[in-house]
């Protein structure tokens, strides 16, 4: 009777540890993105996008402490929908997308702020690296995909100095603003 009573004991203090088990969850590239906005002349707002993004969120439920995020995204298909612009920002002065094709970011710490997360990691842009700090919404509760997997979504944003990862370092903040703000929009699909 006592071997079963320590039975119960352990599985009902097991229990929490299996529901608080970290899960995988990979981005959905068809539904997924990384935005920028910049002030051109101090006038108007130039919108563009990257190419795909390719991240993995290892989430914890019961501890978000415990949960992270790393994102592979494709410079090489950055788009302002101005070819010639395009051009421009896939440049040495810019971009430099023949020498750094990938940006990633890599999370170093998970907290909850009311309905929010802040995500603090590195952001490695033009061979720089550099903290950022995410300002999230999520992750929304999962729904059944047509692949019939949990899928799930993130929103997040921050700013970052172009100048301090190299970019156009040559043209002033009037010309063109040193902070860039980024917007990504994250759909995931457990695994």
């Amino acid at each position: 009777m006592k071997r079963f009573a320590i039975v119960l004991t352990i599985m009902a203090l097991a229990a929490p540890l299996t529901k608080a088990q970290t899960s995988t969850w990979t981005s959905d590239p068809a539904h997924s993105a990384v935005e920028f906005d910049v002030t051109h002349l101090s006038l108007s707002n130039v919108h563009g996008h990257f190419g795909k993004i390719a991240a993995t969120v290892q989430f914890n439920e019961g501890d978000i402490t415990q949960s992270s995020v790393h994102a592979t995204i494709d410079v090489i298909g950055v788009d302002t929908g101005e070819s010639p612009r395009d051009s421009v920002l896939k440049s040495s002065d810019f971009f430099n997308v023949d020498n750094f094709p990938t940006a990633f970011f890599t999370s170093t710490r998970v907290v909850r702020n009311g309905n929010k997360l802040t995500i603090t990691g590195n952001l490695t842009l033009r061979g720089v690296t550099k903290p950022v700090v995410l300002d999230a919404e999520g992750p929304t509760g999962p729904v059944a995909g047509m692949d019939h997997k949990p899928h799930s979504s993130f929103s997040a944003t921050t700013s970052i100095s172009r100048t301090a990862f190299g970019i156009a370092s040559m043209f002033p903040a009037a010309t063109i603003s040193d902070d860039a703000k980024l917007t990504i929009e994250l759909e995931i699909i457990k695994q």
